[in-house]
């Protein structure tokens, strides 16, 4: 078998789909699958929308997704020559004619096969096929003098020696008027893998209206490359086991065209920002420790005097986005952190929690050693005194020293915070609640 060579081919317009990337993903993964040569080809032909701009977006987040390309890129305007010289050969041929269309001027149209049937093998959705008696000739160069999509494609194809053309099932169609397009040329045609399109809950392409449909959109929202990598790869692609993250070499050793799926892949948010915490946890803690460390610095606050250590331990496996540190964990590092009004509404305007608090402040004084234990048991007596359960303990407890209705098992919260800042809280809490403050 000759070298394996794909290629990502992207219009670029500002903005970089998730499809188009995922289609990118899937090509780079079987490049470095089976040691062949992943390509870029920037389809610049609409000069209003390529702008320099938008070519710096995508090769940005070419970048920031790990997906480096092993040949210098290639520009489709600067093929245009080539384009025009290969519909020559085809008017020349007869595998073309000049219409007028529309009264605009001269089109170069290719002629489609009127007899028979036209097939191929797709890679994902097996064999494909249509009466060439459905099928209508079709516009190469426009009467302008510029190429088109469909032979402009296909003569780079051929340029760069592309071997596989992976991409969205949108192309499935093209890709019987591409195969003529190859014959008439004389070229030898890639095989081609179409996969399946991506869509919303409801089935429907994934679009904007949906949320965030852009790669830098994602990027802003705080998802680490890796973990959308790993996310988009499982739109379409599925391991021989259960197994949803992977190392992005377990990706390349694992990945193969035949585990592709030809049914659509439904996007599914949830999943994305569980996978983004999946990445989180894993990241090595000295990693972590710094990010933790830049974001709350830059929300004002100090780490100095705390069980930084600690607080990294219980805040990293429970962190979706770095972006979210700050106002997750300002309690440890500041007095005045802020209270959720739905928790102080539901946990703390009750009737008894004033006096809770501050029996809780009382006998947190009074323990020989303040630990998970101790603050445990404290609790779990009044508890049982009360008949009310653990919970009407917890709760309050949790959000009169924190502002929040979650985060870190509360005995583990209270003894990184310590002893005298608790105590100090849950008095404070208990007096703003008596004079209507909180």
């Amino acid at each position: 078998m000759s070298e394996v060579r794909v290629r990502f081919a992207p219009s670029p317009t500002g903005n970089v789909h998730i499809g188009n990337i995922r289609a990118a993903i899937f090509n780079w993964l079987y490049a470095r699958h089976v040691g062949g040569k992943f390509l870029l080809r920037v389809e610049d032909t609409d000069l209003e929308r390529s702008t320099p701009e938008a070519i710096r977006t995508l090769l940005d987040c070419m970048e920031w997704l790990g997906l480096n390309y092993d040949e210098p890129e290639v520009y489709q305007t600067r093929n245009v020559q080539k384009h025009l010289a290969a519909a020559e050969k085809l008017l020349s041929a007869g595998y073309a004619y000049k219409e007028d269309k529309g009264g605009k001027g001269e089109c170069v149209i290719f002629r489609m096969p009127k007899e028979g049937r036209l097939e191929y093998q797709d890679l994902v959705k097996g064999r494909m096929r249509k009466k060439a008696e459905d099928t209508q000739d079709f516009v190469i160069v426009r009467s302008d003098g510029s190429p088109v999509f469909h032979l402009a494609n296909v003569v780079d194809d051929i340029e760069q020696g592309i071997t596989h053309v992976i991409r969205g099932d949108d192309h499935v169609e093209n890709t019987f008027k591409h195969l003529e397009l190859f014959k008439a040329l004389g070229a030898e045609p890639p095989q081609y893998a179409h996969l399946p399109m991506i869509v919303n809950n409801q089935g429907k392409p994934y679009s904007k209206r949906d949320g965030a449909a852009f790669v830098g959109e994602f990027r802003e929202q705080g998802f680490l490359p890796d973990a959308l990598f790993n996310f988009l790869l499982l739109l379409g692609w599925a391991p021989d086991d259960n197994t949803e993250v992977l190392s992005r070499q377990e990706m390349i050793e694992r990945f193969s065209l035949e585990r592709c799926k030809s049914s659509a892949a439904r996007f599914d948010m949830k999943k994305l920002t569980w996978m983004n915490g999946e990445y989180i946890r894993r990241t090595p803690p000295s990693e972590y420790t710094a990010q933790f460390v830049a974001r709350v610095e830059a929300a004002g606050l100090s780490v100095a005097g705390v069980d930084l250590p600690g607080i990294v331990e219980q805040m990293q496996v429970r962190t979706k986005f770095y972006s979210e540190i700050p106002g997750n964990c300002a309690y440890f590092f500041t007095e005045d952190y802020p209270f959720d009004p739905k928790g102080v509404e539901k946990r703390l305007k009750v009737d008894g929690v004033p006096e809770l608090l501050e029996s809780v402040a009382g006998e947190y004084d009074g323990l020989a050693d303040f630990n998970l234990q101790s603050t445990h048991d404290v609790l779990a007596a009044k508890a049982e005194v009360s008949g009310m359960g653990m919970g009407a303990m917890v709760h309050p407890v949790r959000v009169a020293v924190s502002g929040l209705t979650e985060g870190p098992g509360l005995f583990e919260m209270l003894t990184l915070i310590g002893r005298d800042r608790v105590c100090a809280r849950l008095r404070r809490v208990a007096a703003r609640l008596r004079d209507g403050t909180l």
